[in-house]
């Protein structure tokens, strides 16, 4: 049987365990090298494939590559750049045809969100109009969690142990320093439409009083009354208020708290922080002393207290991704199936690329208080088998190791170049 070459490239965010994924594809495609030949991996995404930038893995040794375990960070670079309808933009597609033909290309491996599963579908699609030859596989990756179909979504048990236990320590430094200083702690977290890593901090506290005491989800209009109600509540009663607000809060008609204006390369609005809108509204309406942090990059990258069920789920979907090519699928992403709850067992299972595309899944509502400011038995149920097991990375001099690829790209093949 004729070896193909594999492409793998990473897309989109990325998150603390997006390597494992990648090393998932590596080790398991170099397990069947009588029918894969090298994996090339994309210079920052599809983009790489559009300029010819293919990184050869092969030349990286194994230890490198299961040292991507450990590493967080898109390892070959990811990017935000989605591919236009064929209709549109015919031209794109065509130019990864030619670069696959070039490079003798047979299966590609698309990491990615919604955005990345529709560009891995179009890919397909192209192909077979061009009659050209590739099984395309998604692989689930977002901090988000709002991908249909899966359990949940690699990279999001990680961010959500960081949220829960970021929220508890700062409620326990709050709360020794309320009586005669701040009194009121905004952090805010990931997530435009879906407020999956906000309830995540709800995971901080279980009885009465503790943090967080309110929970900002984008799935519930924010109420500015009800809210400043809550947060001098809580002051009263506990002395303090911590309050976990997902970026992606908005109003009742739909506006943002804290859209900037810009747009970004899938048309989403940029949000400019909805933690200091809120201490303002705090600040201007109840005059408690506050403080606020954005966790930002650090949720998604921090790697050093990992989920170890999400790194092994990481790792299999990227497996499992690879094995669906060699059976011939196309068009398809390994999903995470809950076998069971309570002992937590999960399993690989499969959706369709064209149903997963550009699709959101929001918290159930079930998932939330009446009120709108909490999480129910129902949801820490869901969330606490996704943040069980640490999975440190070894440290040296007191700092993590990471992987250190050359990430040397092989020679081009096609004369023309491709501008972006």
């Amino acid at each position: 049987m004729t070896r193909k070459n594999a492409f793998y490239a990473q897309s989109g965010g990325v998150t603390a365990v997006i390597n494992a994924s990648a090393a998932g594809v590596i080790e398991t495609a170099r397990k069947h090298s009588d029918r894969i030949g090298k994996v090339l991996a994309g210079r920052n995404g599809i983009t790489g494939a559009l300029r010819e930038e293919l990184i050869d893995t092969s030349l990286e040794d194994e230890a490198t590559i299961r040292a991507l375990l450990h590493t967080p960070g898109g390892a070959f670079g990811s990017c935000r750049y989605k591919l236009k309808n064929i209709d549109e933009s015919r031209r794109e597609y065509e130019r990864l045809i030619e670069v696959f033909r070039a490079h003798d290309i047979g299966y590609f491996f698309y990491n990615g969100g919604g955005d990345s599963q529709d560009t891995a579908f179009k890919i397909s699609q192209m192909a077979e109009r061009m009659g050209y030859p590739i099984q395309c596989i998604g692989v689930p990756k977002t901090v988000d969690n709002d991908l249909p179909f899966t359990d949940c979504c690699p990279g999001f048990g990680s961010v959500a142990k960081y949220v829960a236990t970021s929220t508890l320590e700062a409620s326990l430094d709050i709360q020794s320093m309320c009586d005669s200083s701040t009194k009121v702690f905004i952090l805010e977290v990931m997530g435009r439409h879906a407020g999956w890593i906000a309830a995540s901090g709800g995971l901080a506290g279980k009885e009465p009083g503790e943090a967080p005491h309110i929970i900002i989800f984008p799935e519930h209009p924010f109420d500015r009354e009800a809210f400043l109600a809550r947060v001098d509540d809580c002051v009263k009663r506990y002395g303090f208020c911590v309050v976990v607000a997902s970026e992606g809060a908005q109003y009742e008609d739909g506006r943002f708290l804290s859209e900037a204006g810009p747009r970004d390369a899938f048309g989403h609005a940029q949000l400019g922080g909805v933690a200091p809108t809120l201490a303002n509204m705090v600040k201007q309406s109840l005059g408690h002393k506050y403080h606020w942090a954005v966790a930002d990059y650090l949720q998604r990258s921090a790697r050093h207290i990992a989920s170890q069920v999400d790194l092994e789920q990481a790792y299999e979907v990227g497996k499992a991704a690879v094995e669906f090519a060699l059976a011939g699928k196309n068009g398809v992403m390994p999903i995470i199936r809950r076998d069971s709850s309570s002992p937590y067992r999960w399993s690989i299972g499969e959706a369709q690329l064209n149903e997963v595309a550009n699709q959101e899944k929001k918290m159930p509502i079930h998932y939330t208080t009446d009120d709108g400011f909490g999480i129910t038995a129902d949801c820490r149920a869901y969330l606490e088998p996704l943040i069980q097991g640490e999975a440190y990375p070894p440290f040296e001099n007191g700092i993590p190791c990471r992987a250190r690829l050359r990430n040397q790209l092989v020679e081009k093949r096609l004369k023309t170049a491709f501008d972006i």
